[in-house]
């Protein structure tokens, strides 16, 4: 045994022996362990964002205490009435009785855009199912996340909860990575693509997630003032570093002169000139990839980039693409929002598809419309698997108090991004069901002129 799969096994066995404990747990015991996480991250959310930003030097401070505190508030809203011990569900109409059963031991890959709230609810998940969990965290944020995860135990252990329900790679390599997803029982995978893959290709049932790119299709009956506000609220949120932050604004062409004068009112910098435009360009894409000295970075810090000075004012940078081939069309993981004119809402469907295409087909896509026919025929035209109205979407996507969306960090792309879900990860997914099927002996058997006729 190499020392590397000696460093594993370790922790397999350790999280076995917790989950062992932990799957004879009632559904109140369940549920107060699972609360506890969350009270954790939301009563230390200012100094779990401050060590995450000091340690990544990406997003913004006051964002991430914001989002540590309602992420922790409306997952746990979302998970505290849910069954998932014993019987979860009787279906007396088809005599069906639903088991709930743990599946084991979980291991989830969390990234370095999100070292605090994706390994808090990708816990909360598996906990919530009788799992317990390994993180092997993004090296840039080991830090972070492991005094999540330091804290969150602390918390538990005064419960009384099993120890090592929730652990952490304290060394990190692609080869622990790589060992700990074949021995796991489950996978989770938030973060970049290679991780994602690696996570399918483990032989373990894997969930991942595909890159977002955003667009936002302004409709032309809507608060033109209100949908403004809603994107820029979005794109400059946590310095554009979410998955589900918008990218690309497609408006009315009638529109777009006054459309500016209210992204530039709302905070925006608002570039058109081919030379900046082309500098922008420069910085934010090197080699035809996203400059990863520029993922959640302030405008300004983008600006000096690209040697364009920007006021200190100024929240998002807007940029007109230069045609729809433009790279400028892709996710950009920092506050830049790209423009583009439509005459029809067909030809905004087609603008949108084809950025989808570059970057972020099966994630999200937002509309500001007031228009059930437009709304609908953008979910029958564009392949993502959510459609966010009248939100913003980098806080909306994930679940909210003010949508149907199940809350998470950890949004599935389905096929389309080359994932096994195209909904958000739910604690559901970390369970195993065990179906009980009754005997209906007065169900009628259809005749054959019923069936064929």
């Amino acid at each position: 045994m190499t020392e590397s799969e000696q460093y594993i096994q370790e922790y397999i066995q350790r999280a076995r022996a917790a989950q062992k404990e932990y799957e004879q747990y009632s559904q109140e015991q369940v549920d107060e362990v699972v609360k506890v996480i969350a009270k954790t991250v939301h009563d230390n959310a200012e100094l779990l964002a401050r060590v995450a930003v000091d340690e990544t030097g990406m997003g913004k401070y006051e964002d991430k205490v914001i989002k540590n505190q309602m992420k922790a508030k409306v997952i746990w809203n979302h998970l505290k009435d849910k069954k998932s011990v014993g019987i979860i569900n009787r279906d007396e109409e088809k005599g069906i009785t639903e088991v709930a059963k743990p599946m084991g031991v979980a291991a989830a890959i969390t990234p370095t855009t999100n070292p605090i709230v994706t390994p808090m609810s990708n816990a909360m998940f598996a906990l919530k199912g009788r799992n317990s969990i390994i993180i092997t965290p993004h090296h840039r944020s080991l830090k972070a996340s492991s005094l999540t995860v330091e804290l969150i135990n602390r918390n538990l252990e005064k419960i009384g909860a099993p120890k090592n329900l929730i652990q952490v790679l304290n060394q990190q390599s692609r080869e622990h990575t790589r060992i700990l997803i074949e021995r796991a029982d489950v996978v989770i995978a938030t973060g970049g693509m290679g991780m994602v893959k690696a996570a399918y290709r483990s032989g373990k049932p894997a969930l991942g997630v595909g890159a977002g790119n955003v667009q936002c299709i302004i409709d032309r009956d809507v608060d033109r003032k209100d949908a403004v506000e809603k994107i820029i609220l979005g794109r400059a949120f946590d310095n554009g570093i979410i998955c589900s932050g918008e990218q690309s604004a497609i408006i009315p062409a009638e529109l777009y002169g006054e459309m500016i004068d209210a992204f530039v009112q709302n905070g925006a910098f608002y570039i058109s000139d081919p030379e900046r435009r082309s500098k922008l360009r420069d910085a934010v894409f090197v080699d035809g990839e996203m400059n990863k000295g520029a993922v959640g970075q302030s405008v300004q810090r983008i600006g000096a980039l690209a040697g364009i000075e920007i006021p200190s004012d100024r929240r998002v940078i807007v940029v007109e693409a230069e045609g729809r081939e433009d790279i400028l069309g892709r996710e950009k993981m920092c506050p830049v929002l790209t423009l583009y004119r439509y005459d029809s809402f067909e030809d905004a469907i087609e603008i949108a598809r084809s950025n989808l295409e570059k970057d972020g087909k099966g994630h999200s896509v937002a509309i500001h419309s007031n228009q059930i026919e437009h709304i609908e025929y953008a979910a029958e035209n564009l392949d993502v698997s959510r459609f966010i109205i009248n939100q913003a979407s980098a806080t909306s996507a994930g679940g909210s108090f003010f949508n149907g969306f199940t809350p998470t960090n950890t949004l599935g792309c389905g096929s389309w991004g080359n994932n096994s879900i195209s909904e958000n990860l739910d604690y559901k997914h970390l369970i195993n069901i065990s179906r009980v099927g009754y005997y209906q002996k007065d169900n009628k058997v259809p005749s054959e002129e019923a069936l064929w006729g």
